[in-house]
């Protein structure tokens, strides 16, 4: 993924977290910044940093670190 360091960034930025809570196996909910709030904001940070428009379906799937690399792809992020 070209784009991964930028992935990072927003991830930490959106949700507002130290880099040393971040690491790659982070799930929802896992730390309290990821709840529903975080989650909003981190749909829209990814969407504005990478100039795209998630489905619906795709922001209810973002389930982790890992499951997003994946639907990035889906629009081209690699």
């Amino acid at each position: 993924m070209k784009n991964k360091k930028k992935y990072i960034e927003i991830f930490i930025d959106a949700l507002a977290i130290d880099k040393s809570k971040f690491n790659e196996k982070l799930k929802y909910n896992d730390i309290p910044e990821w709840d529903s709030i975080g989650h909003m904001t981190l749909m829209s940070s990814l969407e504005d940093g990478f100039k795209i428009s998630l489905e619906t379906d795709d922001i209810v799937d973002f389930s982790s670190f890992k499951k997003g690399i994946q639907i990035l792809k889906k629009y081209k992020i690699n």
